[in-house]
């Protein structure tokens, strides 16, 4: 966590209210979450840019910055803990603790990166930079680009369990735990099938729902369980939706079998349903 649908969430929500401003100056509490950039260097970036654009790219905010004589890129990857929200207020102590990044905009407003565990990662990249790394991330599961028979062939390159590819950011992006547990259930597919065993059937209905499922999280805002946020600071609400993840010992919805559960695919807690999924 945070996975597609909550950094789109964030992004959408930061969007409207940071193109365009111009940020004064910013702080930065530990440089144990900056990658391939110095703190000095971040600093000295940060003051006086102005925004100029707000997307998303697999798990990582994008922060598109200008800068005098040159353009840059704010790379933001949330993590487990990591959050992005504007405040028009005061800090609350709580607050201010966690707050690694902060950078106060010149309408008064302040844009907060608050991560508790700081296992989220802070890069800043010029457009050489931003193509390589780029280029190393696969495709987007809701890009039409993507069409079924590229998937599959994404698919049949791999003897790895399913849902360890469907997780490979290099292989397919934004899809984490979560909904990776999701789609699977939603497909029928068990999770540890080798990946190149899937026939061009099980291929097109897995991505069918990787992109319903994925569609419908951003719809309710992503999922919260502790950490995530909105970049309003409002908690998500797909969790409610859920129907294997986090309900390891329970009965399936579908057929009534009580859901499995295992570490061993990828280290991870993988629910599904012996019965529904094969």
């Amino acid at each position: 966590m945070p996975e597609l649908p909550e950094v789109e969430t964030i992004v959408r929500d930061l969007r409207p209210q940071l193109v365009g401003r111009q940020i004064r100056s910013a702080k930065l509490s530990h440089e144990d979450v900056l990658r391939g950039v110095t703190k000095r260097r971040l600093l000295t970036a940060l003051a006086g840019a102005r925004v100029v654009g707000v997307t998303r790219r697999a798990k990582h905010a994008v922060i598109d910055l200008e800068l005098p004589a040159r353009t840059a890129r704010l790379v933001i990857q949330p993590g487990m803990t990591g959050s992005l929200i504007i405040h028009d207020r005061a800090l609350t102590p709580d607050e201010a603790k966690y707050a690694v990044l902060r950078a106060p905009l010149d309408d008064g407003r302040e844009l907060i990166y608050r991560d508790v565990r700081r296992l989220g990662t802070i890069l800043l990249l010029d457009d050489r930079g931003w193509s390589a790394y780029d280029a190393a991330l696969g495709p987007e599961p809701l890009d039409p680009a993507l069409t079924p028979a590229r998937f599959a062939g994404i698919l049949a390159s791999s003897r790895q369990a399913i849902k360890k590819v469907l997780m490979d950011q290099r292989k397919i992006v934004g899809v984490g735990n979560i909904y990776a547990n999701e789609a699977l259930f939603a497909a029928g597919i068990d999770p540890s099938r080798p990946s190149s065993r899937l026939t061009t059937h099980d291929s097109r209905r897995l991505l069918k729902h990787v992109r319903r499922i994925l569609s419908a999280a951003i719809a309710s805002q992503g999922t919260t369980f502790r950490d995530y946020r909105t970049g309003t600071g409002a908690t998500g609400n797909f969790q409610l939706e859920l129907l294997v993840y986090g309900r390891e010992g329970e009965k399936c919805r579908v057929c009534g079998t009580r859901l499995a559960h295992t570490h061993e695919i990828d280290a991870r807690i993988t629910v599904f349903c012996h019965r529904c999924q094969q």
